[in-house]
């Protein structure tokens, strides 16, 4: 049994290096100009389409209107120029309410607003199918912009939508728990449950297991300190493949 335990730990060890290696060679942008934007429509369409999330259309994009919420950050992470994986981020709090969980799961997350409990919901990450192949810890890598919003904003809740099969990942990796059953979901043809974690008692334990999880302050300012219209959503701290089909 220790010899078990000693090879598992080697071979954790081995994967947060692996990882850690990865964080330095992916380029990660804001998508602010038009290329960028269609680019990860198109990367998500192609992801849907093939997990059979969506039907086909003509666009041979996908997108919807919460890619334009004031509250909203969408990233491209590239390797080598090439687009390699994709996250929209929506941060709530105060005026800032409306993100997509909230549609579907309303009779759940209501409370927690009107509790003005800060929530970062994580929607439409996608990989490029042969750069996750060619990098196993490519959504680790594309995750991690959303603990780090956690992290800035004083999030109290860490949510991922996602179907039944994508759950463990998030329990092992983020120690997620459902908190209902699968639901119909809005431009989707699978079913979606809700999962949460409770990112200030998470945190030590997560950057324990996980250290590429830890950040600077100056990291998380360039990732999300571009957004004036937001105020009242303070720092923490002043000094393709679908990997969950919402």
């Amino acid at each position: 049994m220790a010899l078990v335990a000693s090879l598992a730990f080697e071979s954790h060890v081995h994967f947060s290096d692996r990882v850690a290696q990865l964080l330095d060679r992916i380029d990660c942008r804001l998508a602010e100009s038009v290329e960028d934007r269609e680019a990860i429509f198109r990367l998500r369409y192609e992801a849907y389409l093939r997990e059979g999330a969506i039907a086909p259309n003509f666009s041979g994009t996908f997108s919807d209107p919460y890619d334009d919420s004031e509250n909203a950050w969408l990233f491209g992470l590239y390797l080598k120029g090439e687009l390699a994986s994709s996250i929209r981020l929506h941060v709530t709090a105060g005026a800032h309410r409306d993100f997509p969980s909230r549609k579907v799961f309303a009779d759940l997350l209501e409370p927690e607003l009107d509790a003005g409990r800060v929530i970062v919901d994580p929607t439409r990450f996608v990989t490029h199918r042969d750069h996750s192949r060619l990098n196993p810890g490519l959504p680790h890598v594309t995750l991690r912009l959303a603990w780090l919003a956690a992290e800035y904003f004083s999030a109290e809740h860490f949510l991922v939508a996602v179907r039944a099969e994508h759950q463990a990942f998030y329990r092992r990796t983020f120690t997620h728990r459902p908190i209902c059953e699968p639901r119909p979901y809005p431009l989707l043809a699978k079913p979606i449950s809700l999962m949460t974690v409770h990112y200030p008692s998470a945190a030590d334990r997560v950057h324990r297991r996980y250290p590429f999880f830890r950040s600077t302050l100056f990291e998380r300012r360039m990732l999300f300190e571009r957004y004036p219209s937001m105020p009242q959503i303070m720092p923490a701290n002043e000094t393709a493949e679908v990997h969950h089909a919402a």
